[in-house]
């Protein structure tokens, strides 16, 4: 049978989760910037020599 009330650690592990999903979509969200900075870059530069 199953335990009845709240889960021990339930705040806790809602809590670490919402913190870690906040973490990797910012390690993400700067990701895919430095790759649009770099693009840039690249085109800028691309241009400049033609």
């Amino acid at each position: 049978m199953a335990k009845r009330g709240t889960p021990k650690n339930g705040k806790n592990k809602a809590k670490h989760t919402k913190l870690l999903k906040q973490k990797k979509e910012k390690l993400r969200k700067e990701k895919e910037a430095r790759a649009a900075k770099l693009k840039a870059i690249i085109t800028a530069s691309k241009s400049n020599e033609a």
